[in-house]
């Protein structure tokens, strides 16, 4: 059976035998990526010239990891609906909960996500670093990463010895969105689809490439501010004047919580059940940080198996309010490497501080008193598995150094599709620390 470490192995052995003839194919690599659409906000997504590499048995693995998640987070959810003290764990406000509770209009709790997780590609374990939900993205740059990677060498030497598959990322989300609105009352066969964010956060070449998929699947489709969408007569529409019967939300509940007069026309239209919302309020159980803390909870152990309980404890770090009593204050500033901050409600990595990134004991105790306050929460530091990888934006003397990784694993309708990987040549890997993007591709052995 094949193994990842073997393959990142002998991926790096091809490139040592010839550096020179890589760091060349290299340039070609990085020229498309520059001139492609793998652009966020004008800046372009950059990457190294070693892939991530996985196996059929690593997808077996995330494909079980995900059935189990979205068993407990269906438990969680119905819970939430059900029970009024549980619902006051989260502490979310009176019109999150409003929007939250409304009677859903098809099955799916979480149409969309992209979970993070350190994956240890030695061992397979695993540990979950993000449940992200309606503003998951990233799939154009694994589409332009992989588009730029089959003009290397090695990956033409690779695919010399072993089938290389790529993970289709848009038809197969507009087909599974069309199929969760087609089970709700008064879906029409054409329907009228708009991606839906606050257009100073979005992804547009994304969008438009999703707006592409969903022409093929024979429905119309536009991308829409938020902010300008109009709430007449029943219906919702967007600047193409055409009535949205379909909406695939991209901006995220928090930002839509604190523009909530803003987007108005938008929530009363949801309210009124005049658009197939997806995904709806509901995901925002799943993307709140502060789930990490209450899957934790005796509350929810109380309703799990305990085969899920025991699940919890090896893969969801332990978490802690900074306002709660039993915080492990004394723990959090004497072992600073083990732990790091987060807001409970953010995306993008943005008010995030790590232990390790501060070089004193004195500095990190600054941080840590300064955010005991309502919003944010401490959790376990989970150190990210390293592999060898080698960048040849500066030349053909470039040398092979460790990056830590993070592996995003794409979810649609509860289903694992597909893998977004990044790495660091330090210990955190996120937008503000420099994160790197790489190609993930599926290795099998030839028939």
């Amino acid at each position: 059976m094949l193994q990842t470490e073997y393959l990142n192995q002998i991926y790096c052995e091809m490139i040592a035998k010839d550096k020179a003839a890589h760091a060349e194919s290299a340039q070609e690599e990085i020229s498309y990526i520059n001139g492609s659409t793998a652009k966020y906000h004008g800046r372009c997504v950059s990457t190294l010239y070693v892939p991530k590499l996985f196996t059929t048995e690593d997808i077996r693995i995330f494909e079980n990891l995900v059935q189990t998640l979205y068993g407990i987070f269906d438990k969680v959810i119905k819970r939430y609906r059900e029970d009024a003290s549980y619902r006051r764990l989260f502490g979310f406000p009176a019109e999150l909960d409003e929007l939250i509770l409304r009677k859903p209009r098809y099955e799916s709790n979480i149409p969309i996500a992209r979970i993070d997780i350190f994956y240890n590609e030695k061992t397979k374990d695993f540990k979950f670093c993000e449940f992200n939900t309606d503003g998951s993205s990233a799939m154009n740059e694994d589409r332009e990463l992989n588009h730029g990677l089959k003009l290397t060498r090695a990956y033409r030497q690779l695919s010399g010895r072993y089938r290389l598959c790529t993970f289709e990322l848009f038809d197969s989300w507009a087909k599974t969105s069309l199929g969760i609105y087609r089970e709700t009352k008064g879906a029409c066969a054409h329907p009228h689809v708009a991606i839906v964010d606050f257009m100073e956060s979005a992804t547009n070449n994304e969008f438009e490439i999703f707006a592409e998929s969903y022409r093929r699947m024979g429905a119309s489709c536009e991308i829409c501010e938020i902010r300008d969408l109009r709430y007449e007569n029943g219906r919702l529409y967007g600047a193409q004047n055409q009535p949205i019967d379909l909406i695939y939300r991209r901006a995220v509940t928090g930002d839509i919580m604190k523009h909530m007069d803003e987007a108005a026309d938008f929530i009363r239209a949801v309210k009124d059940e005049a658009v197939c919302l997806v995904g709806d309020f509901v995901t925002q159980i799943a993307h709140n940080k502060v789930l990490y803390r209450i899957l934790h909870h005796p509350a929810t152990r109380a309703f799990l198996t305990e085969e899920e309980d025991a699940y919890v404890k090896a893969h969801v770090p332990y978490t802690a309010l900074m306002t709660e009593d039993y915080l492990p204050y004394q723990d959090i500033i004497g072992n600073k490497d083990g732990w790091i901050l987060k807001p409970l409600d953010s995306y993008g990595s943005k008010g995030v501080f790590a232990g390790v990134e501060y070089a004193s004991d004195a500095e990190w105790k600054e941080i840590v008193d300064a955010h005991r306050v309502g919003g944010y929460l401490a959790q376990e530091f989970c150190v990210p598995y390293l592999t060898k990888n080698i960048d040849f934006s500066k030349g053909a003397d470039a040398e092979f150094l460790e990056v830590s990784n993070l592996t995003g694993l794409f979810v649609y309708d509860g289903a694992f599709a597909g893998i977004y990987s990044r790495v660091s040549r330090g210990k955190m890997i996120s937008t503000q620390y420099s994160e790197i993007a790489l190609p993930s591709v599926l290795v099998e052995e030839n028939d």
